[in-house]
């Protein structure tokens, strides 16, 4: 009889044989700079981070294990499951600072609007693949409606940074089916023409009397502080204004790992969440700045190469949703922090402080692994 050896590299190997080798060193790369950044801004959430790492990875591994067929045929489901929990929040959920975003399913309390962010490109994605060399102008108004209804109860409760997310990952598997451009430039217009008028005419439109019909008062607020947060700089406007103060007085290098004086001195609003970007401007300056928008580039490049070479309309779709997606979140957490979006409660990916966010994240990666993984099995 043979004697049986215990190779740990040889597990190690088999271990990681689902894993893309690139997307997974970047998100080493991005995960250790958060854990950094996280040391000096927040240490004492040290312990529950390393807690939600293993668990985000532990979920993008066993995601990355699925093939893609299989994750589709979960898109129906998953669908349904989260619109029912988005009504049972609308009917039932717990009201917390103005929102009624949680539910209460006795063993644990969730938030379903999260689901959606997976959810939703997932069932748009397989949507299309049954229209295969069958999508019409009509494919895009089911489409569209599939995207409004969870949509619709997201905004309702209100969570203006998740709805922004959803939205955005329904819209971009909209988009690469094939929306005509046709569709796309007069809605453009039309925000283009209203972004224009709330900068033009920002001094009346934010007046107290002057009531915005499809937006609360706090999300009008929120603009408004957008424009000119020195009109209340110890109120609504302290967030912005602490942020980009800490953000220029990096410079080019920064202050120091551990050194930051607008972090230590507890001027930075939500410095482990949100504003984690100005921790870095502030201790790394514009090149720690850079490196950080470097792997964020390499990230979504993959994803758009994973994209571009998979096998079904489907898993190019997800891809490119998925990739798009990431690329939403930073450039929204980045813009918020450094005045020039609203405050929408957008985390930095794969950086800020979270568990929810990163294990969603990780999913993404997770399906982008899976895609490429089925694409070489098929090859080879």
């Amino acid at each position: 009889m043979s004697e049986f050896r215990f190779h740990p590299l040889a597990l190690i190997r088999a271990g990681l044989r689902p894993l893309d080798p690139f997307l997974l060193l970047v998100l080493a790369g991005l995960l250790g700079y958060g854990y950094a950044l996280m040391t000096s801004a927040s240490p004492e959430r040290l312990p529950s981070l390393q807690v939600h790492l293993m668990v985000g990875l532990a979920t993008m591994w066993l995601v990355s294990l699925v093939p893609p067929k299989r994750l589709l045929s979960l898109a129906v489901p998953l669908y349904l499951i989260g619109v029912v929990l988005l009504l049972g929040v609308f009917f039932f959920g717990e009201t917390s600072k103005g929102a009624k975003r949680w539910l209460d399913i006795g063993v644990a309390r969730i938030q379903p609007s999260e689901l959606m962010k997976i959810a939703v490109p997932l069932m748009l994605a397989w949507y299309f693949q049954q229209r295969e060399g069958m999508i019409r102008f009509g494919s895009f108004i089911v489409a569209i409606v599939l995207l409004a209804i969870p949509l619709g109860l997201i905004v309702i409760q209100p969570d203006l940074g998740t709805s922004l997310l959803v939205g955005a990952a329904g819209l971009y598997v909209i988009f690469f089916a094939g929306l005509s451009w046709k569709l796309i430039v007069p809605v453009v217009m039309v925000g283009a023409i209203g972004i224009g008028a709330i900068v033009g005419f920002g001094d009346m439109l934010c007046q107290p009397e002057v009531d915005w019909q499809v937006l609360r008062e706090y999300q009008k607020q929120r603009v408004c502080t957008l424009l000119d947060p020195t009109q209340d700089p110890l109120g609504k406007g302290f967030h912005i204004i602490q942020s980009t103060i800490a953000i220029g007085s990096g410079g080019l290098w920064g202050k120091g790992w551990l050194d930051g004086t607008q972090t230590h001195l507890a001027f930075i609003p939500e410095r482990h969440t949100d504003f984690i970007f100005s921790v870095l401007a502030e201790e790394f300056g514009l090149v720690g700045a850079l490196a950080l928008l470097g792997g964020y580039l390499l990230l979504i490049l993959r994803g758009f190469l994973i994209a571009a070479q998979a096998p079904t309309l489907a898993s190019r779709l997800l891809a490119g949703a998925i990739t798009m997606i990431i690329f939403t979140y930073a450039f929204v957490n980045m813009g918020m922090v450094s005045g020039i979006l609203p405050v929408v409660g957008v985390p930095l990916p794969f950086v800020s402080y979270g568990g929810t966010a990163l294990v969603t994240l990780c999913v993404g990666l997770g399906i982008l692994m899976s895609i490429e993984r089925s694409r070489v099995a098929a090859k080879e």
